[in-house]
């Protein structure tokens, strides 16, 4: 039976795509995956990072994890995803909404009074300036959580469920890894359903970003009694996913005080505690049993 959390404890590193510790992660997920009797295939590719980080590199290289179960199943019919590559920032992803949504407002402002809208302008640029990014943060709510809920709901489900695994890289340098698969390999998912997993922290309720409305995806919501958005101020690969898959959602749990750790070093492991990932894993495979 495998020890939940001391697979959390080897995948919450920091893993910034490219690094020592974000190639140790890879084979990690591999090794668990092979030992669950799948068949992994990697998928190399090449993008441009997101426009809106500060001191990237103009291109990034990474690798995209597919994985199908190696037993005979038909092609499956749902892919669980979730994005194994970690970030850290100066700054906290609560601080840097703020920044965004003061610059939001900033510009209407001026129309009503040009002082406090252009004080309001500069205190958010100053914000939005720190969206750089290091490797000082484990990511385990962003994302090792997550990981290991699938984890969690493999084990849960008969070897030959028709179940595949998506592990995107890059997500955090702007969905460059999602991208890449929806482009090279749109024919497998156009009649499936996608079902992302961002962030599973302990506390908070779990929400569900519908990006394109499915059966499987709403009983999961429904499952979860999650609260459901068909927006949200987050950047998901549910986003780039969607555009080729039948029906695709994320899910994410957490709240205020989730936000103000993530990418931060205080995202570790000795805040977490997988109740969250527990919880989702469950609701998860009780769908995936019934579908």
């Amino acid at each position: 039976m495998t020890d939940y959390g001391v697979l959390f404890r080897e995948l919450a590193v920091p893993r910034l795509v490219g690094t020592g510790n974000h190639q140790q992660v890879r084979e990690v997920l591999k090794r668990e995956l092979a030992g669950r009797h799948f068949s992994v295939e990697e998928h190399a590719f090449t993008g441009r990072p997101s426009s809106a980080l500060f001191g990237t590199p103009r291109v990034i290289s990474g690798v995209n994890l597919i994985a199908r179960p190696a037993v005979p199943s038909p092609r499956p019919v749902v892919w669980l995803v979730a994005h194994y590559d970690s970030k850290g920032q100066p700054i906290s992803m609560a601080l840097r909404l703020l920044g965004f949504f003061g610059l939001a407002l900033s510009y209407p402002g001026f129309f009503l009074s040009m002082v406090p809208a252009a004080a309001l302008m500069a205190i958010s640029l100053m914000i939005i300036l720190q969206n750089r990014v290091n490797d000082n943060s484990p990511g385990a709510v962003d994302n090792a959580t997550a990981l290991v809920a699938i984890f969690m709901t493999l084990d849960q489900l008969p070897r030959d469920a028709a179940v595949g695994v998506i592990f995107p890289d890059a997500e955090e340098f702007g969905l460059v890894g999602a991208r890449a698969l929806a482009t090279d390999h749109a024919d497998r998912f156009a009649d499936s359903a996608l079902i992302n997993l961002d962030g599973l922290d302990d506390a908070g309720r779990p929400t569900a970003f519908v990006h394109r409305p499915g059966k499987i995806g709403l009983a999961v919501a429904a499952a979860l009694r999650a609260r459901r958005w068909r927006w949200l101020p987050v950047i998901v690969d549910g986003i780039a996913l969607a555009r080729v898959a039948r029906e695709c959602v994320t899910i994410l749990k957490g709240d205020w005080r989730t936000m103000r750790v993530v990418h931060r070093p205080a995202d570790n492991t000795t805040r977490v505690r997988l109740d969250g990932a527990a919880t989702v894993a469950a609701a998860l495979a009780r769908v995936l049993r019934a579908a």
